[in-house]
């Protein structure tokens, strides 16, 4: 599969280059059929079919027609009345084929529009080159990002021969959510990335949803040794799981002809399973989303699965459907302690409303999940990250060095497709090195601390200060001014119990963001209500609060800001707010001030991010 770099795809994004009163363009023939129905005949070699996309519209349904067979079916919102951008539609695959797009889009005979007045059909062009150069102020400088259109959950990430593979779901057909796909990007560092082809696409089943990835060393599957293999759901009227591999690296996929390898009578998604050398078996565990349960299934091949056990119904969260879960073995503060962490994401019923991780710590004898409970015999609810944006987050299988590396989706439901961006929707956090450790009050959790790979963003240090002093007038830092002011931040902060310390992030606009640690009660919380555009949906102005699991009135913390984006790590990952932030123009200034009495700051440090 030929590869998407920068330099191949160069895309037409904008839609001021086509003029809305243009005829149909050389290659394009356009017939309308009806009120709602058209053809259009497709003639040439050249790469791509442009769509122009209108963002307002329903989707058009688009039956892709191949020397008069129907090979698949995609779903844009065609453009009506102005071109908000433009998608490319890949016709390499129909070389010298006969090939008829037939459309039917939303108009109805109550409708006064008819289709042929639609903007689109002027617009649809041939092309050799999609640009994808970035036109989006808030495109992140240093979070993995599709080149164009929607992303939401990463998924099938696996390590093979030195490179990270990401795969995540997303819709090449717009910036919305639809035509879901697995999209795919790679890394040697986890913070460069390089852009492929689609890796898995809809086929008769459905279209792709999230699944897993693994690697089949001693060929249990029968596709080749080392073969990476994946185990994703495909969703259409049901849900089911089907197998895919790959021999060339990740790069491109088989799918096996005896799909689905698992089919129930209700709705189960997000397959992730590892291989479990007790039992030389493999484990799966499976979201039973309404059921608000993980189901646990073993394989010796992969093909045949045995359903063991359920877990979850009546624990944690229950408010929303239960998916991308990942359980795994890690150890507890390198004590020699070794607990099973499951993972449950959740949409809606997070914690500060809308999708977010939750956890649970327990053990696993390979087929039964046993969760701990508290001194009453309870099972406590546990969060992965205490801000609004930290969703589907799984892990890397066969990672190196028995490395537990976490990714998740930064953004919530609530809001993700009404963000202010319109070439492409939604980043990803940054890696994240999953551990555990017990807290004060005798219970294990879960710490997410920055990849070590992540320090290599650093570019340089712009201040450094060992020992500062603050009171209520505080004191203020500038950011650096290239590049958007990104930043990584760290500072060290001993608080007395009744003095209170706001670390304020602000801007020549009036705006800001105040991010507060309370020794008192021991939490840091996360105000976002002035942070910039904030009216795009009432559920993005939040404050969000995280207990720092200490008693002596200290935090260490990394703050990661990116152009829309904060991320706060405080105690190496043991407590952890990730945030989406749109300011007007960058921040340019980080004030600290305590109330209640004077904190002293340590170790205060600023690095320059450049861009990748």
């Amino acid at each position: 599969m030929k590869t998407l770099t920068n330099a191949v795809i160069s895309v037409l994004m904008s839609a001021m280059v086509l003029p809305l009163g243009a005829e149909a363009k050389e290659g394009v023939k356009v017939d309308h059929l009806g009120i709602n129905n058209t053809l259009v005949r497709v003639e040439g070699n050249s790469h791509y079919l442009l769509l122009p996309v209108q963002e307002a519209n329903d989707d058009a349904r688009i039956n892709v027609l191949v020397d008069g067979d129907l090979a698949k079916t995609i779903h844009v919102r065609l453009a009506k009345t102005k071109v908000d951008y433009f998608v490319p539609f890949d016709l390499t695959p129909y070389k010298d084929k006969e090939l008829i797009l037939a459309v039917v889009t939303s108009q109805d005979r109550g409708t006064v529009r008819e289709v042929k007045d639609d903007a689109c059909w002027k617009n649809m062009c041939l092309s050799d080159t999609f640009d994808t150069t970035n036109r989006e102020k808030y495109r992140p400088a240093f979070h993995h990002t599709p080149l164009y259109g929607w992303m939401n959950d990463p998924n099938g990430m696996v390590y093979k021969d030195g490179v990270w593979h990401l795969y995540y779901q997303c819709n090449p057909y717009g910036s919305k959510w639809q035509n879901m796909t697995w999209g795919h990007s790679s890394s040697r560092d986890l913070v460069n990335w390089q852009h492929h082809a689609p890796a898995i696409e809809p086929n008769g089943l459905g279209t792709v949803f999230s699944g897993s990835c693994t690697l089949d060393k001693a060929n249990t599957a029968g596709f080749g040794e080392d073969a990476i293999v994946a185990l994703y759901t495909s969703a259409d009227l049901s849900q089911v799981q089907s197998l895919a591999w790959s021999n060339d690296g990740g790069e491109s996929f088989d799918i096996y002809p005896g799909n689905p390898v698992i089919t129930l009578e209700s709705e189960a998604r997000d397959p992730n399973m590892f291989w479990d050398d007790r039992q030389n078996a493999w484990v799966l565990t499976l979201a039973h989303a309404l059921d608000h349960e993980m189901l646990i299934f073993t394989s010796p091949d992969m093909k045949e699965w045995t359903l063991q056990s359920s877990f979850g119904q009546g624990l944690g969260s229950q408010d929303g459907v239960w998916e991308c879960p990942d359980l795994m073995e890690v150890e507890v503060d390198g004590s020699g302690l070794k607990k099973w962490i499951m993972i449950c994401n959740i949409n809606p019923g997070g914690p500060f409303g809308g999708s977010a991780t939750q956890y649970f710590i327990g053990d696993f004898d390979g087929k039964t999940f046993t969760p701990d409970t508290d001194e009453n015999g309870q099972v406590v609810t546990k969060w992965l990250d205490y801000g609004k944006d930290h969703y589907a987050t799984v892990s890397w299988s066969n990672a190196p060095d028995n490395r537990h590396t976490i990714i998740g989706w930064m953004s919530n439901w609530q809001y993700a497709a009404e963000v202010p961006t319109q070439q492409f929707r939604s980043a990803n956090t940054l890696p994240r090195e999953l551990s555990l450790f017990k807290a004060p009050d005798g219970m294990i959790y879960a710490a997410s601390a920055p990849s070590p790979e992540v320090t290599g963003l650093r570019d340089k240090l712009v201040r450094s200060s060992q020992k500062l002093s603050v009171g209520k007038k505080g004191q203020t830092f500038a950011l650096p001014t290239a590049n958007d002011g990104v930043c990584e931040t760290l500072m060290d902060i001993e608080a007395k119990k009744g003095s209170k310390v706001d670390i304020e992030l602000k801007n020549n606009a009036g705006e800001r963001v105040v991010m507060t640690y309370d020794p008192s009660a021991r939490t840091m919380s996360f105000d976002r209500r002035e942070s910039g555009i904030v009216d795009f949906s009432q559920d993005f102005p939040a404050v969000t609060v995280a207990p720092t699991f200490e008693t002596e009135g200290k935090v260490s913390l990394r703050i990661f800001i990116d152009r829309s984006s904060i991320e706060l790590f405080g105690n190496d990952g043991r407590f952890v707010m990730t945030n989406l932030v749109f300011p007007t123009t960058p921040y340019t200034h980080i004030a600290v001030s305590a109330n209640g009495g004077n904190a002293k700051i340590t170790n205060l440090k600023i690095y320059s991010i450049s861009s990748k």
